[in-house]
């Protein structure tokens, strides 16, 4: 199953496309989406939709998840971010996807196995745990994290669901 993870961000968003396959992981691509910083909101929001849209019919994975969002200090920052988010949550949804969200301190556990993990730490893993993913930037890494956790969640809600329990 090809998963997408998405990283919100109005200046730059991550995504990271991995095949997940009964518990292995393949690195399939990675980048970024960065709106022009000098564009009105509307045009930056558009520019974020289109391209997520791009490499959504690119790339045809099957699932998306989000990274939820932690509330800045800065009111007008954390609204702008929100909307951010919104087109992430939006573009996934329109291509008919499943969308799952998943809080940062989550993705660090499922990754690193520690939810105060720092940036350091989850592109190491993400390095370790996706060889071929090489070098990324720290917000396709992100994404990539966040795929690799709706992988997990997957794999283990699917033994649930099937009775078996069993984890390892």
């Amino acid at each position: 199953m090809l998963i997408l993870g998405l990283d919100p961000g109005l200046r730059r968003t991550g995504w990271g496309v991995i095949e997940a396959d009964r518990g292995r992981l393949a690195f399939v691509a990675a980048g970024t989406i960065g709106p022009p910083t000098d564009a009105d909101l509307a045009d930056r929001l558009r520019v974020l939709h289109d391209g997520l849209a791009a490499m959504i019919a690119a790339q045809r994975p099957m699932a998306a998840a989000v990274e939820q969002t932690f509330v800045n200090r800065n009111p007008a920052a954390t609204l702008k971010l929100g909307m951010a988010r919104g087109v992430v949550l939006l573009a996934p949804a329109l291509a008919g996807l499943p969308v799952a969200e998943y809080e940062p301190t989550v993705i660090k556990r499922a990754v690193v196995g520690t939810g105060r993990a720092d940036k350091t730490q989850m592109q190491m893993m993400v390095r370790v745990l996706l060889p071929a993913s090489g070098e990324v930037g720290a917000d396709a890494a992100d994404a990539l994290a966040v795929a690799i956790t709706h992988a997990h969640m997957a794999e283990t809600a699917g033994r649930v669901a099937a009775g078996s329990g069993r984890i390892g």
